[in-house]
């Protein structure tokens, strides 16, 4: 019935904090942006392997439940070839990461760092 993930939307609430660290500091391509009027926001698609990113800036967007957890989506994980070369790049980057790990189901190594926002991001091997 699903062939595969299309989209994952994220929500940021400031503009310049959010481009700097999706585009510029981890490097995704844009693929389109748009500034929506109606709605005073930006919807900024960007390219991750086959899929997107729909990164979505909203003024005055409500925090985000982290601890406790609440129901939904918890964390979004991307796919590496090296946790630990991911993590020199984005420590120089003057990107905090939690200290790698690995995972007791996959028996691969895993860590998190967290979005401007504070979204958990996971990269795994």
């Amino acid at each position: 019935m699903f062939d595969s993930i299309h989209h994952i939307a994220i929500i940021g609430s400031d503009y310049k904090k959010s481009y700097h660290f999706y585009i510029e500091l981890l490097g995704f391509n844009v693929v389109r942006e748009n500034y929506r009027k109606e709605r005073d926001d930006y919807k900024i698609d960007l390219q991750c392997g086959d899929q997107e990113i729909e990164l979505f800036i909203i003024k005055n967007a409500p925090k985000r439940l982290s601890r406790p957890e609440a129901c939904g989506l918890r964390h979004l994980a991307f796919r590496v070839t090296s946790v630990d070369e991911t993590v020199k790049e984005l420590n120089a980057k003057g990107i905090e990461t939690e200290p790698v790990r690995f995972d007791t189901f996959t028996n691969k190594k895993m860590t998190f760092f967290f979005d401007p926002d504070g979204l958990p991001l996971e990269i795994h091997e």
